[in-house]
């Protein structure tokens, strides 16, 4: 079981500790005062109260010794540079994530010695971007590896009677419908090759082809329930 501890409370902080799986890590939260120490402790993680910029005390809680990766998530770039060099001159092998609030502190980051620079305005610019350009996709991975944890690829193939029979596969609308991606279809005059869906083309969907959908299993068996022109019932 990997120790980690985590300096510095933040929004960020607190997420990446709800996150980590506690049968997996073992989570220090380092605090700076009382009521930080206090809150933290209010949502069941170990807390403990140090002076980050003494080593001594870096060394008390277990960085050098048990302590395998630190998060540096304090909201001034210069408290995390100093933790880092503090840090790395005691521990070689300690993995150090680092939060940066002004993209040019990144290189002063990683040359304290961190090893990963997480800047949450590139994060948003990449999700913004993700919205824009893809956003089936950042729809479903939101409500599956992010949200649920559920996340499936099944193959549904299409009866005969069914209703997507002579439809397009552009008219399928499965992220908006069922919170599915469409991965690719098998077309059975074409032979057994799948097809990738870009943007769910203009396919004209007839029986015997088979469609190969990712998202969660309840929106899976309930889009296969409706191919197959029955429904399903969930409590």
């Amino acid at each position: 079981m990997k120790k980690i501890a985590v300096f510095g409370y933040s929004v960020m902080s607190l997420e990446v500790m709800k996150r980590l799986n506690s049968k997996q890590h073992q989570l220090l939260f380092i605090s700076e005062s009382e009521d930080e120490a206090t809150l933290i402790s209010e949502q069941g993680f170990e807390t403990t109260i140090i002076d980050f910029r003494n080593d001594e005390e870096l060394k008390a809680i277990g960085i050098g010794s048990n302590v395998d990766i630190i998060f540096c998530f304090y909201p001034t770039d210069s408290n995390n540079v100093f933790l880092t060099i503090s840090a790395r001159a005691i521990d070689k092998e300690l993995t150090i994530i680092a939060i940066v609030d002004d993209p040019e502190s990144a290189e002063k980051l990683l040359a304290a010695g961190a090893n990963k620079i997480i800047d949450p305005y590139e994060i948003c610019a990449r999700r913004t971007h993700n919205m824009l350009t893809k956003p089936d996709v950042t729809n479903v991975l939101d409500n599956t590896v992010f949200g649920r944890h559920d996340l499936n690829i099944a193959q549904i193939e299409i009866p005969r009677g069914s209703y997507l029979e002579d439809s397009k596969s552009s008219d399928l609308r499965l992220a908006e419908k069922y919170n599915l991606i469409l991965i690719g279809i098998v077309d059975r005059e074409l032979g057994d090759a799948l097809h990738f869906a870009i943007s769910e083309k203009k396919h004209t969907l007839n029986a015997g082809d088979v469609l190969v959908v990712l998202g969660p299993s309840r929106e899976i068996k309930q889009f296969k329930a409706a191919v197959n022109g029955g429904y399903i019932c969930f409590i």
